[in-house]
């Protein structure tokens, strides 16, 4: 019997054949920890005795949760880990770098990678075919002092995704759609590898919001080939020479088969106060709405900013609805400068935050009032979850969200886009049909 991916590359690691459901003793890549979870790490790490790091070019700190520092324990907490980092050697990103998730792609994973991160959307890295995923402080701990971690192969389940996407839906609702149909614990401690001419298709932009929102539906790792896609990304970000193909073998075994027809979709929204709790946008107009916030690791890379500038741009923000941009990276942020896309949002009405996690963790920067409606390119909605309990979160696509800055309710976004002639609808590369023509 054939692999999976999550096989494969374990199995690359361990330098023997591993299958779904055996527990492992498996070198470690990279280790990715943030500014909420590293100064536990730290102390866990004093603890064990173990006062070098087994790898420090590939273990990298991040401050970007509490980025600038509202507070003056969190300001503590920065300090504590810079003076880790100057101890030991560790890789740093300070405030304003940019999001962990976003960051660690953009510079550190390629495909085959173990990346383990004290961060449950770790699971992103998986656009690049990297076995990532979150684990506790504890665990991450034990990998950065030794360079090895344990866990369980974890079963597959193969998400076969079809069709092209129609004017104003986008990988964001397929996701949505997904936990939607699935459920919140319908993927638990599974591998999701997603494929398919329509993820084929995918932009590495596209494919890393699939991946991010793997653990929304209790998924380990989301995980994507390694293709022409991943090493184009890779050219891009100056490491083309890390690129290797990597597919499951053709008699790979998967627990379980779901197959989407994306042709079909309708822009998507999350209700509060669950991921899971999805339902058409058809079922969501009018819905007014006092804050939008496009940001997060899920869809604030340039491709993002992209369609909420497309719709936004010469246009001004409705009066009611208070509108934040946050960049996934400091290079993001640039090249959003250098494309017009930040004094766009500006003139639009928007206000446009450092690089960071601040407003999706409720940590500063966008916490809503008792009662206030908020749609959000985030990746969760649990109460709370902004900073207040008594608001409620929406999730969308950074194209609902900008009708809806407009509207000031939740609007279809369809309505301010077109077809370009000779072009199909919200597709970034040609169909598979369309290639094997030329």
């Amino acid at each position: 019997m054939g692999k999976s991916l999550s096989e494969i590359i374990i199995s690359q690691h361990c330098q023997r054949d591993v299958k779904a459901g055996e527990i492992v003793l498996t070198p470690v890549d990279v280790c990715l920890l943030q500014d909420g979870t590293a100064p536990l790490a730290i102390r866990q790490l004093e603890k064990l005795g173990l006062k070098k790091l087994a790898n420090p070019s590939r273990t990298v700190f991040f401050l970007d949760h509490a980025a600038p520092s509202p507070r003056r324990e969190l300001s503590n907490d920065h300090k504590f880990i810079r003076d880790f980092v100057a101890q030991t050697g560790a890789q740093f990103s300070d405030i304003g770098g940019g999001i962990s998730h976003q960051v660690i792609n953009e510079y550190y994973v390629n495909p085959g990678d173990i990346l383990i991160g004290a961060d449950s959307h770790t699971c992103t890295g998986g656009a690049l075919c990297a076995f990532s995923t979150g684990m506790g402080s504890s665990d991450v701990a034990v990998a950065m002092g030794l360079g090895k971690t344990w866990l369980r192969v974890p079963e597959s389940f193969k998400i076969v995704v079809r069709g092209e996407f129609p004017l104003g839906v986008y990988a964001k609702d397929l996701i949505l759609h997904f936990i939607g149909k699935i459920g919140a614990d319908g993927a638990t401690y599974k591998a999701l590898e997603f494929c398919g001419e329509t993820v084929e298709n995918m932009t590495m932009s596209q494919r890393l919001t699939l991946s991010n929102m793997a653990v929304e539906a209790g998924a380990k790792v989301g995980l994507i080939a390694a293709d022409k896609t991943t090493q184009k990304f890779l050219k891009e970000m100056g490491r083309g020479n890390k690129y290797r193909e990597i597919k499951p073998e053709k008699d790979a075994v998967y627990e379980r088969s779901i197959e989407i027809d994306v042709s079909r979709l309708e822009p998507q929204i999350s209700f509060p106060h669950t991921v899971d709790n999805t339902r058409p946008l058809s079922q969501a107009q009018g819905v007014k709405i006092q804050q939008v916030f496009l940001g997060t690791c899920t869809n604030a890379r340039l491709e993002d900013l992209k369609i909420f500038y497309e719709i936004v741009k010469g246009k001004k923000k409705n009066s009611s609805t208070r509108v934040i941009v946050t960049p996934a990276s400091r290079k993001v942020y640039l090249d959003a400068m250098k494309s017009g896309y930040i004094q766009a949002f500006m003139e639009f009405g928007a206000e446009v935050l450092p690089s960071g996690c601040g407003p999706c963790v409720g940590v500063h920067g966008g916490v809503g009032a008792d009662e206030d409606n908020i749609l959000s390119t985030m990746n969760r909605n649990f109460r709370g979850r902004m900073g207040n309990p008594e608001s409620n979160i929406y999730l969308a696509s950074p194209a609902v969200c900008a009708a809806t800055a407009i509207k000031g309710e939740i609007a279809d976004p369809r309505e301010f886009l077109t077809v370009k002639k000779g072009s199909s609808a919200k597709s970034s590369k040609k169909s598979s049909k369309q290639k094997k023509k030329k």
